[in-house]
C-alpha cells in the first residue's frame, strides 16, 4: 500500500508531503497505481523546481518507495497551486482504486 501524508501549515496550505510504500496493485512494471502516483509526484517536484524560485527539501529512496518533500518558507502561490493539484490527483487515484492500494491523510506541520 502507498501511504501519503499531506503536510499543511497553520494557514491550512499544503507545504509538502511524505509518500512511502508500493501499491502492489500488479506486478512490478505493470502497476498502474504506482505509475500514476509516481507520475504525479515527479511532475509536481519538477514543476516546482522549474517554474518557481522556491527552495525545497527532498529525500528519496526509490527501492523503498519513499519520498519526503517540503517547500522551505516562504512558499509562492505557484508552489501552493502545484501541491494542491497533486493532492487532488492523488485523491482521485484513491477514489478510483480504494484504500487497499493508496491511503491519504492530512498532517498539520509545525
Amino acid at each position: 500500500m502507498i501511504k501519503v501524508s499531506i503536510h499543511k501549515n497553520a494557514d491550512n496550505l499544503i507545504t509538502g508531503f511524505t509518500l512511502s510504500g508500493h501499491a502492489d496493485y500488479a506486478e512490478y512494471g505493470s502497476d498502474v497505481v504506482c505509475a500514476a502516483v509516481s507520475a504525479l509526484v515527479i511532475n509536481t517536484i519538477n514543476s516546482i523546481e522549474n517554474f518557481t524560485s522556491d527552495q525545497f527539501h527532498l529525500e528519496q529512496d526509490e527501492k523503498k518507495g519513499f519520498i519526503e518533500f517540503h517547500v522551505v518558507p516562504p512558499m509562492s502561490n505557484n508552489s501552493n497551486l502545484l501541491l494542491t493539484s497533486l493532492a487532488l490527483g492523488l485523491q482521485g487515484i484513491a477514489e478510483e482504486y480504494t484504500d487497499k492500494y493508496i491511503q491519504i491523510k492530512q498532517v498539520k506541520s509545525q
